[in-house]
């Protein structure tokens, strides 16, 4: 965010710019996107999720602390948003288990053979429990400080650092197939 102060143009925001807030939207976009498919792997559920979480924002960005950081902050709402939505979803889209595939019950990552290496992380990342996921993406792909993570999530600096650790090591596990592969 070089040469842009987010808290002067949340401070304009609160004070009912919407120039000020639009320009804050641009600005986190592309990663509230991001980080709203790491909870729902679905783009479209993606962008509707940043869109309500930035609408949000909006309605709460007078209680915004501009003694904080405002990046977190928003991310929070967005993680939220995505959470909520993906709630929302499962409940409509409730199924009997006995009409689940029993493909669908197996691991993951046993067609990875026939996808590309994004792919493959993808789905590698789905075999992740959300918060692990969510503290692996934020860390290592958007390369977040673990202590912002932390704000973002709502939980403990420590928690973060045991969630990196323990998804980093459940990807590589899924993902020896895919060195085996190369190997070949």
């Amino acid at each position: 965010m070089t040469g842009v102060d987010e808290t002067e143009l949340a401070a304009r925001a609160a004070s009912g710019s919407e120039e000020a807030f639009g320009e804050l939207v641009a600005l986190h976009a592309p990663m509230a996107r991001r980080v709203a498919y790491t909870i729902l792997e679905d783009q479209e559920d993606a962008d509707d999720a940043a869109q309500e979480g930035f609408l949000s924002a909006w309605q709460a960005i007078g209680r915004y602390d501009p003694k904080r950081a405002f990046r977190p902050w928003l991310m929070q709402i967005v993680v939220n948003a995505a959470r909520d939505l993906r709630r929302r979803r499962r409940v409509r889209a409730a199924e009997p288990l006995d009409n689940v595939a029993a493909a669908a019950r197996d691991d993951p990552a046993r067609d990875m053979g026939a996808m590309d290496l994004g792919e493959k992380l993808n789905a590698a990342l789905a075999t992740l429990p959300e918060r692990q996921r969510l503290a692996v993406v934020l860390f290592d792909a958007e390369g977040y400080p673990q202590a912002e993570i932390a704000k973002m999530l709502g939980i403990p600096e420590g928690t973060v650092k045991s969630d990196v650790f323990h998804g980093r090591r459940a990807l590589r596990k899924v993902l020896e197939s895919v060195k085996e592969e190369w190997d070949e």
